[in-house]
């Protein structure tokens, strides 16, 4: 195995950080805008990751363009990190966030597309600052999209190789024209989507700034909200709420079926195993929630939610859809506290942490695909263990997949749930009690935002002690990034030249 080359991981964490520091330009001139003495701040911020970045770029310019493995492992966990370290300067430079642990915990979560926010009054905040704040998701949200199905398929992680025969991906060990088509029309239709929402936000009665940031934070299932209340300060707005539905349920939807529906290729949407599913699992969940919520729970009773209005059925079918597809997706967004309602849909949302949207969209969790293969390889148990002999392989689309494919998930679910239960004991070995260290462990892993206990969508993360912040921002990485991608670094094999 040849050395890593690190002067190419060096000259990407430079042309990241240049990347960083120009989105924080744009915050700046929203803050100038709105007359904020905050914007020179923000600029400064903006000044002091350009030159970082452009200094390190300018250092390993004489790069050998070829990536292996380990240089993408390391390029994408590093990626991460030195956005969210430079992201904090915002925070830090303005004052709207004084210590550096909380943050840090803001970035991260911010470019994880988490959503979980140690902020407790966010509407005194600085609007340049909310900019930035929102704009971490976007950039987070996109950077994962391209990463799944640019990037991963090269790697081989956690069954992403599916996407390398229907997305134009890598297919060797350097750096691939395609991946550079495939991120413009990523970015085309990512960007498209938040445009449209944007103006149909605004149509509906939201101004343009909260339309802007929402249609930020829904199009990366962020979650981060400009109000204290998140979705709830609309309650009285039925049409906000549907239109943030919508494009919840269109940013956990595989992008690359997205490209298909803009081409008018529809077939091939209807025709997607996953995407079946996924608005199976919606539909459904959602059906449960709005009957169980119309018969037995009252919206209106919970501490964050404005009167009823349009008459009870619509609002329990709005906000039960609203709550699951905020939740299936990683979202985030709350329009009720549904930890509020019945004990049977606490613990349906609290499964539903576990399922996660498409893989290639923006959502964190498991992902719709892997419990799709998931629950077809235990049937094809059972037929094996009846027929010893009989070669049955696990089917996905219509295709046979390799076993290597299967291995992988059942191998990334396993280390799912032991990184869930690890996360859980360290929370509660920091204090928490049972609902409130299992839901920030979950939240934080799945990358959802809200959780239960301490962490319920009415509260929020500021409560954690700084070591628990920390390892919230660590489980945060490791699920937004796939697990593999961060944890193998861990190893000492990955370390070794052979």
């Amino acid at each position: 195995m040849p050395r890593l080359n690190y002067k190419i991981i060096n000259y990407i964490m430079g042309l990241l950080l240049v990347f960083n520091g120009g989105f924080m330009s744009i915050s700046s001139l929203v803050s100038a805008y709105y007359s904020e003495n905050e914007s020179l701040e923000i600029l400064l911020a903006a000044v002091v990751a350009i030159t970082l970045g452009s200094l390190m770029m300018l250092l390993t310019r004489n790069h050998i363009k070829e990536l292996g493995k380990k240089e993408g492992y390391l390029i994408v966990t590093l990626g991460w990190l030195f956005m969210a370290f430079a992201g904090t300067m915002p925070y830090l430079f303005t004052g709207a966030i004084g210590n550096y642990t909380d943050a840090f915990f803001e970035t991260m979560s911010g470019f994880t597309t988490t959503g979980a926010s140690i902020m407790n009054d966010i509407e005194i905040m600085p609007k340049g600052v909310l900019f930035w704040r929102s704009t971490t998701h976007w950039i987070g949200g996109m950077g994962i999209i391209v990463l799944a199905v640019a990037i991963l398929p090269l790697l081989g992680i956690g069954g992403m190789q599916l996407f390398a025969a229907e997305a134009p991906g890598p297919s060797a060990d350097k750096l691939h024209p395609r991946i550079t088509d495939t991120a413009k029309r990523l970015w085309l239709i990512y960007v498209g989507f938040t445009g449209i929402e944007t103006v149909l936000l605004r149509v509906a009665g939201m101004g343009w700034f909260d339309a802007v940031n929402h249609a930020m934070s829904t199009l990366s299932t962020g979650g981060f909200s400009t109000k204290n209340a998140s979705i709830a300060y609309w309650n009285d707005n039925p049409w906000i709420q549907w239109i943030i539905t919508l494009f919840m349920f269109i940013a956990g939807m595989n992008f690359v079926l997205s490209y298909f529906g803009f081409k008018g290729q529809f077939k091939k949407i209807f025709r997607d195993t996953e995407f079946k599913w996924y608005a199976s699992f919606v539909l459904g969940f959602s059906i449960i929630g709005a009957l169980l919520i119309y018969l037995q729970a009252d919206v209106s009773i919970s501490s964050i939610a404005h009167p009823m209005v349009w008459g009870e059925l619509e609002s329990a079918v709005r906000h039960s859809f609203f709550q699951v597809l905020a939740v299936i997706t990683t979202t985030g967004f709350v329009s009720a506290d549904y930890t509020m309602w019945t004990p049977f849909l606490t613990i349906m949302f609290f499964g539903l942490f576990f399922l996660g949207g498409s893989a290639g969209s923006t959502s964190g969790g498991i992902k719709v695909m892997r419990h799709i293969i998931l629950i077809r390889n235990g049937i094809m148990e059972f037929k094996r263990t009846l027929h010893p002999n009989a070669i049955l392989p696990v089917r996905y689309n219509g295709k046979a997949l390799s076993n290597n494919i299967v291995f992988n998930i059942l191998g990334f679910f396993i280390l799912y749930m032991l990184s869930f239960i690890v996360g859980s004991v360290g929370l509660a070995a920091l204090g928490l009690d049972f609902d409130t260290a299992i839901g920030g462990a979950l939240s934080s892993l799945g990358n959802v935002g809200p959780a239960f206990g301490d962490l319920s969508p009415v509260n929020n993360f500021a409560g954690l002690p700084d070591l628990g912040k920390w390892w919230c921002a660590f489980l945060m990485l490791i699920g937004r990034l796939e697990l593999f991608t961060v944890l193998i670094l861990l190893t000492p094999f990955f370390w070794r030249n052979r």
